[in-house]
């Protein structure tokens, strides 16, 4: 590596990684000092990480820790790696036996809790005052002591001799430690050039409760009002992500009806209406797989009223426990919104048979759901519905 790719490699280091190089700079060379005066010149000292995640750190070794009180609020902690006290030990004492943290002496101990106190006597100029409030009583005073909030500075210390080396963690408080923030030198993220780009989401129309009756005999032409909605909201839907919404609705879909439009008679001629036929279901109206973009996202998500004009233009579902039974098109009915069935995924084939019991029972089966339909793929089967007390 040639001494003009060495000096590119570093200005880039300095440009991206300036808050790393306080720290580089500032505490590397104070720990290399204290190990010196406190070993001589044996060991070198290599600042690999700095993180507020430990877990990643801790992985694959034991540690000697040493904690060290700062003020009522704040603690230091120095953890040496079995490697790094084996190393540390080696050198101090002669190597007489294979380092095991199960069989540490006590002078053993007190050598690497020595060496970690001079370590911190020499970067403690680099923390700031504790904060205090205006009576001069340190902040969060009379509060529960909390150190969650670290920053790890893991150093490898290196065997001049042997090259043998292992990892040191050394943890300190963030709120006393001031690194340089880093400043970008290129043009700043701009969020808004994102503001096109789209995603799928679904939106809930709204919901009505139906009979299986009432449900058994849907045709096309009917329109189903959805008696919990709201011309001026819909639900939005992405994954886990769920919240309702204010829209512009649009008011070309005004619908007027009358006696006669509607579909067929819900009220059939039976002679034994059945307690089957009687049971109300939830029935739901919502669009699937809608493309929104981030900025209307954006502005639903900071509860502005938007236009959704485009979403009008898909077809909307009709839905009961999660299956598909019709699809049509959005209309308002008054101040609800309505749906005008444009195709039924389950006709009418189900006849009831009055059987020696008394009871009733479902002949004959249903057609398949729609076979393009990306939900569910079962036959539609009015058995399937799993219905609550409320709904009896």
């Amino acid at each position: 590596m040639d001494k003009v790719e060495t000096e590119t490699k570093i200005n880039l280091k300095n440009v991206l990684y300036e808050q790393y190089n306080w720290f580089h700079e500032s505490f590397l060379p104070s720990v290399q000092i204290a190990c010196n005066e406190f070993f001589s010149s044996v060991f070198e000292f290599q600042l690999i990480s700095v993180s507020k995640n430990i877990n990643i750190l801790f992985q694959g070794d034991d540690y000697f820790v040493t904690k060290i009180r700062i003020d009522k609020q704040h603690d230091a902690f120095f953890r040496c790696s079995e490697g790094a006290v084996s190393i540390i030990l080696d050198k101090t004492l002669g190597k007489s036996k294979t380092f095991d943290f199960t069989t540490i002496t006590e002078l053993e101990t007190r050598i690497i809790s020595s060496f970690n106190d001079y370590l911190y006597n020499n970067i403690s100029q680099f923390l700031l005052p504790v904060p205090t409030t205006g009576n001069k009583q340190p902040h969060n005073a009379g509060k529960k002591r909390k150190n969650f909030d670290t920053i790890h500075l893991t150093f490898f210390i290196k065997d001049k001799l042997s090259n043998n080396g292992a990892k040191l963690i050394v943890s300190l408080p963030h709120v006393l430690l001031s690194p340089k923030a880093i400043e970008s030198q290129s043009e700043k993220f701009d969020i808004s050039n994102f503001k096109t780009s789209k995603l799928d989401v679904k939106i809930i129309v709204g919901t009505t409760k139906f009979s299986v009756k009432d449900l058994k005999n849907l045709e096309k032409e009917d329109i189903v009002i959805f008696e919990n909605s709201n011309i001026h909201s819909m639900k939005l839907i992405y994954e886990d992500y769920k919240k309702d919404f204010e829209i512009n609705p649009n008011l070309g879909l005004i619908t007027s009806i009358n006696n006669d439009n509607g579909g067929h008679n819900m009220e059939e001629n039976s002679l034994s209406p059945s307690l089957w036929d009687n049971i109300q279901v939830e029935m739901g109206a919502e669009f699937e797989k809608v493309k929104i973009t981030l900025g209307e996202l954006k502005n639903i998500e900071q509860g502005l009223v938007v236009d959704i004009n485009s979403v009008y233009n898909n077809k909307i579902s009709l839905k009961v426990e999660d299956k598909i039974i019709a699809q049509g098109e959005l209309i308002i009915i008054n101040d609800r919104y309505g749906v005008r069935i444009d195709e039924v995924f389950a006709s009418q084939k189900d006849k009831l048979e009055q059987t020696s019991q008394g009871e009733n029972k479902i002949q004959n089966g249903t057609q398949e759901l729609l076979e393009n339909d990306e939900d569910s793929d079962e036959e539609f089967d009015y058995s399937d519905f799993e219905l609550d007390d409320q709904d009896i």
